[in-house]
């Protein structure tokens, strides 16, 4: 069940209120037992959502989850966004990192619902007028003491969006589009600096299947003052993010220090990319087997394959076939492997790799394949591979008397050449090069 907070204080709310009543079909019945200032009075209610007005501003209430009759999941405030910012359609979750200016209390925060959050993002990209941006914002203002997961979706960024129904009906249909949704996935992270309207974190949420908790933007880490001596701040703001991870942007060692002494991974948002659909366990496992994705390790398309051994990549083979078509031999290994490690930032394989079933011997065929493209013959056999190539001997053409120059590059190029009015051919100044690798 969702509960969604109307604040009569603000205009914006009232507005996307009435298009929330206008869109479904509700319910109406009394509540006598509260003031109708503080969310009694007329309740409206259907399948998976119950509404309530309350007079304060929703960010002076307290715990609005209260009023509620239903189990409710997931609170929703319908609120206007104010700023510079131009037509804009938010989503975000209430807190402070640092002092209370706005509501709620000093160094806490509300319980996050991230992967809410990303479906209404999703929902509002699809209903959002053709003028109006979508994006999240970073943590602030209050409340911070709601009992439930909660989150503010809002119209911005001034008057005429506020009295605009085109975006009042978008947030108020985004609403409606998240019955059911869970607050949590199993993947969520807590973000640290940047701009207020976090454009990192904002990639995260859109292109990985990571969820993103509380965001600290350098303004609030500003005014939050050192993390050494605000570990309790930080660690609050994993558990209302249910999060153990984080992503920091910019460069705040002290900030990594102070989340590392709290048990908190620092990840980077190359690990949260590559780490995408693959089972955290898994994750975990070919870190400690083969390198972390920090130092190269990159995942396979065989990584959800049973048991998995760890060997070593054909080095010569695999530098030889990465020589002739980059692209190609990496796909080789991705596509045969369970993971593998790498350098140049993902680049190019080298080192060991994780395989399973017969991995290792596709990938060696798959890359004689490769060497294919550039040598005439090449042969797998009793745990070698050994590619042949005829070339263009200077040596050898020097002794049929053909002149250096023009005729070289013919002789080079496949073309046979006039000396003395006898016929040269490539053949005949040739010679077969051999280069053995061990698999």
């Amino acid at each position: 069940m969702i509960g969604i907070v109307v604040s009569r204080a603000d205009s914006a709310s009232v507005h996307i209120g009435e298009h929330l009543l206008e869109l479904a079909d509700w319910d109406e019945r009394t509540d006598g037992d509260r003031p109708d200032a503080d969310g009694g009075g007329t309740v409206f209610s259907r399948d998976g959502f119950e509404l309530r007005e309350f007079d304060d501003l929703h960010i002076d209430l307290d715990d609005p989850a209260e009023a509620f009759d239903a189990d409710l999941d997931l609170v929703v405030v319908v609120s206007r966004h104010a700023g510079e910012t131009g037509a804009l359609l938010t989503a975000h979750f209430t807190g402070n990192f640092g002092p209370a200016d706005y509501g709620g209390e000093p160094g806490r925060f509300a319980r996050a619902c991230p992967n809410a959050q990303r479906a209404v993002i999703e929902a509002l990209r699809e209903r959002a007028p053709d003028d109006y941006e979508v994006g999240i914002e970073a943590t602030h203002h209050g409340p911070t003491e709601p009992t439930v997961p909660s989150m503010f979706v809002e119209l911005g960024s001034d008057e005429e969006q506020w009295g605009d129904p085109e975006g009042a009906r978008a947030v108020a249909a985004a609403v409606l589009d998240i019955e059911g949704v869970a607050p949590d996935a199993d993947r969520q992270l807590v973000g640290f600096g940047g701009g207020h309207y976090a454009p990192r974190f904002e990639r995260v949420l859109n292109e990985t299947d990571w969820r993103v908790g509380h965001i600290a933007a350098d303004w609030q880490l500003k005014a939050m003052g050192a993390p050494e001596n605000n570990r309790d701040v930080l660690r609050r703001a994993f558990e209302a993010s249910a999060a153990d991870l984080a992503l920091v942007d910019g460069d705040r060692d002290d900030l990594a220090a102070a989340l590392e002494a709290e048990g908190f991974r620092v990840v980077s948002e190359t690990w949260v990319r590559e780490t995408a659909g693959v089972p955290l366990d898994r994750v975990a496992a070919l870190e400690a087997d083969v390198t972390t994705v920090e130092e190269g390790l990159r995942f396979g398309a065989r990584v959800d394959a049973g048991d998995y051994e760890v060997v070593s990549l054909p080095d010569g083979l695999l530098g030889e076939a990465q020589g002739i078509d980059l692209d190609a031999a990496l796909s080789a290994v991705r596509e045969t492997t369970v993971a593998f490690h790498t350098t140049e930032g993902g680049t190019r394989a080298v080192g060991r790799a994780a395989v399973a079933g017969d991995g290792y011997d596709e990938l060696a065929s798959r890359l004689c394949d490769v060497l294919r493209e550039k040598h005439d013959s090449v042969v797998r056999d009793d745990g070698a591979v050994t590619a042949t190539t005829r070339a263009f001997d200077p040596a050898a053409a020097r002794e049929f008397g053909v002149p250096e120059g023009p005729a070289f590059g013919k002789l080079s190029a496949g073309q046979s050449v006039e000396v003395d009015g006898e016929t040269v051919a490539p053949e005949d100044v040739s010679k077969e090069r051999l280069v053995e690798f061990s698999v």
